[in-house]
């Protein structure tokens, strides 16, 4: 099996998002302008698209932290391990040879050459994926190479723990929250491409099971000191990136 240090980077040399990072955590030679905004939140709140929009119309780079670990669960699986040995799959994820874009117009997840940016969604993914993000071992190799992103600024970074454990000084740091029932049906939508009855309830486990996971090693249904609350159930999508907005000014304006 090849060896890779796991990188998260940007596509383009000459972009102005520009930045890699090796397993070690360490930053990249260049630091992007521009503030640091944090968003946690639960399955379904919308955080990664609100936190791509946001990043765009800032013109600052986009981490996607749960597409690090989904693409390190496609690798195992792909490698036939065994995710329940932690202490291999510890091993094992510093050397997943996973590229994640921070690009937010143009977003990329490859493992090695090959582009898993849908594989990584599909249900088998979304099935395991908490039995790694899970792993303590796990979450230390790719929670310092997020810091290390963080570190660089000029970046929105969303999943969980980014505003107490990735990013505790990012300039702005948000919950973003919704109700149960919002975040069933828009996941639902966005995997079944309905909303309906048989759609949310074929969604219901995945959803429950997964923040009850994955709040057993972080914490993003209650918002830290300092966090900003969002709560998007009656918000359309282009009202709550204009609220993460709105306070992205307030908290410049601020610190001027």
């Amino acid at each position: 099996m090849d060896v890779t240090l796991l990188v998260v980077s940007a596509p383009s040399a000459s972009s102005s998002r520009d930045s890699s990072i090796g397993s070690s955590g360490g930053a990249g030679s260049r630091r992007s302008p521009g503030p640091v905004v944090a968003i946690d939140g639960p399955s379904g709140s919308g955080k990664s698209t609100v936190a791509r929009r946001v990043a765009a119309e800032l013109g600052l780079r986009y981490l996607d932290t749960g597409a690090m670990y989904r693409a390190v669960t496609w690798w195992l699986l792909e490698h036939d391990v065994d995710l329940s040995d932690t202490e291999r799959v510890a091993a094992l994820a510093a050397q997943a040879p996973v590229h994640v874009g921070l690009d937010p117009e143009h977003p990329t997840v490859r493992v090695g050459d090959v582009d898993v940016a849908a594989a990584i969604r599909e249900s088998r993914i979304s099935a395991a994926v908490s039995a790694v993000a899970t792993n303590l071992g796990v979450r230390d190799t790719l929670v310092a190479q997020q810091q290390g992103t963080a570190r660089e600024g000029g970046v929105v970074i969303e999943g969980r723990d980014i505003t107490t454990v990735v990013a505790p000084d990012a300039l702005v740091r948000v919950l973003l929250t919704a109700s149960e029932e919002a975040r069933l049906a828009r996941r639902a939508l966005d995997v079944h491409g309905s909303a309906d009855d048989d759609a949310v309830h074929a969604t219901r486990d995945q959803i429950v099971r997964r923040d009850a996971d994955d709040s057993t090693v972080a914490k993003f249904h209650q918002a830290a000191d300092g966090v900003d609350v969002v709560d998007s159930s009656h918000l359309s999508l282009d009202e709550t990136v204009e609220v993460v907005l709105a306070l992205v000014r307030r908290r410049s304006g601020a610190q001027a």
